[in-house]
């Protein structure tokens, strides 16, 4: 799957003070809209917007939000007609999951991958009930406007100095993309009842983790995933136990949102040239977001960011294991061609 590369100081010299508002910015809309989930609003701007590389492009601010909610209110209609036929939820939900790691491994394009999220979110919702169900929708709606607000806002005040627009680069898989997407598929089935038998509604955003980890075409980036997801885990937790422990001497919102702003200008710094893979810290700011928001609603800072921890680790370690033995097992990538006949075809 394509992954969106570093940005540059030189394109971009604001992009960190932009991902800090931009997390700023979507808390901040938390005690405005009473939301019944608060960390969907917190933390789903952030991964629709920061995602963007380069000059501002207006048809990403608008298509992200506006497909999201067409996909939020399709699937909850598709789980809300299907959820008194066990058997045929089960079978639907996936051949959903199968499609859409078909299309991410054959044209290797991100949009699979939100049709991933959207339907295993609202799959386990539904498994919840109808009122827990049409919650999310709502939450994924709210946050959806949310980031196109934010959005707009954000590169106005924030521009980038290059004119250029990014354009993807993804990469096709080789194989038998049908039986790599059938592993995929059957792997997150599995997990859906997992994750709906261990998580909270409020913690679903968490069951994103895993779900990513399984869509990249080889063991070794399945397992570079899961380690990453992991470390990011780690990161955005012990920066949300900080922020909570600091607001805790001073608890008013300019504060946390002080904490918030300096948290995404640092996980932002990092992203130009940290050690890890600059998707590591963009995902640890949305962690710190989701628990941060969590914590202050309804949840126990501590509990939170423990179960995040070891649910994430678990999740995504099982899945990476699962992936990785299906794919050696069944050889669907086929033999890659040794680099000796390679050079002696040129």
């Amino acid at each position: 799957m394509y992954v969106v590369p570093r940005p540059e100081v030189l394109e971009d010299p604001l992009y960190a003070v932009r991902l800090a508002l931009t997390g700023t910015l979507a808390y901040a809309a938390i005690p405005l809209l009473d939301p019944a989930l608060p960390p969907i609003i917190a933390a789903l701007p952030l991964g629709l917007i920061a995602a963007q590389r380069k000059a501002f492009n207006p048809l990403r601010i608008v298509a992200g939000p506006v497909a999201l909610i067409v996909m939020v209110y399709v699937m909850t209609w598709l789980v809300e007609q299907l959820r008194p036929m066990p058997l045929v939820y089960v079978g639907s939900m996936w051949l959903i999951y199968f499609l859409a790691f078909r299309m991410i491994l054959k044209t290797g394009a991100m949009a699979g991958m939100l049709i991933i999220v959207v339907a295993l979110l609202m799959s386990i919702m539904g498994m919840h009930g109808t009122a827990t169900l049409e919650a999310m929708r709502d939450g994924f709606g709210q946050a959806s406007l949310v980031a196109f607000v934010v959005g707009l806002l954000v590169y106005i005040l924030l521009p980038a100095r290059t004119k250029e627009q990014h354009v993807d680069e993804p990469v096709a898989t080789t194989g038998n993309i049908e039986i790599g997407a059938a592993i995929r598929a059957t792997v997150l089935l599995g997990l859906s009842f997992w994750l709906y038998s261990v998580m909270q509604p409020s913690d679903m955003m968490m069951a994103m983790v895993a779900a990513m980890v399984i869509v990249f075409p080889t063991r070794t980036r399945v397992w570079d995933e899961a380690f990453q997801r992991v470390r990011a885990t780690v990161y955005g937790a012990a920066v949300a136990l900080m922020v909570l422990a600091l607001f805790t001497l001073s608890a008013h919102l300019p504060v946390i949102l002080g904490l918030i702003f300096l948290s995404g200008l640092f996980f932002g710094s990092k992203m130009f040239s940290g050690p890890h893979p600059s998707m590591v810290y963009q995902y640890a700011f949305s962690v710190t977001l989701a628990l941060v928001a969590g914590a202050l609603s309804t949840q126990d800072p501590a509990y939170a960011s423990f179960t995040r921890i070891v649910l994430t680790m678990l999740g995504a370690f099982t899945a990476a294991f699962a992936v990785g033995g299906l794919d050696a097992l069944t050889k669907w990538q086929g033999t890659p061609i040794p680099q000796t006949n390679a050079m002696a075809q040129v």
